[in-house]
């Protein structure tokens, strides 16, 4: 079988009773990167990029809304490949988190071995963030930011 990178998965199938945003949309960090540039004292472009096509990746809590989750598997991070940050959706009034949904969110399974026993965990890699609800158009932009980290 010739998987490259992910599995293409609706929204609704890995968040079927929603999810929901915690707190901003960051840069994700190229950890290299960031430690090359430390150790020549130079600024440098330190955010990681997709592979494939060279796009800034930003990075993004969730919650899981599954009351059924276990423990520690309710909050996961969605990353995002986007030239510029991704804007969450408006909160609600009187909730404390923004209800999200992911454009071309993609699983991508990989081995953690960073507990006594290794394990088949999964990332999750989107192309943006809307509210529930409000898919954008086919081949409408996705709403974003500034291109600034908050």
């Amino acid at each position: 079988m010739a998987i490259q990178g992910g599995l293409p998965v609706p929204h609704h199938v890995v968040f079927p009773n929603g999810a929901f945003v915690v707190g901003e949309v960051t840069p994700l960090e190229d950890f290299e990167k960031a430690k090359e540039a430390r150790a020549s004292g130079k600024a440098a472009d330190v955010q990681m990029r997709d592979k494939n096509t060279d796009v800034r990746l930003w990075q993004v809590r969730v919650i899981d809304a599954d009351q059924m989750a276990r423990k520690g598997q309710s909050e996961v991070i969605v990353k995002i490949a986007a030239e510029v940050q991704p804007v969450p959706p408006e909160a609600l009034p009187g909730l404390p988190f923004r209800p999200v949904e992911f454009a071309g969110l993609v699983a991508i399974a990989y081995i953690d071995e960073n507990k006594s026993k290794p394990r088949l965990a999964w990332s999750l890699r989107a192309s943006g963030m809307y509210a529930p609800g409000k898919a954008p158009r086919a081949g409408a932009p996705m709403p974003q930011g500034d291109g600034k980290a908050a």
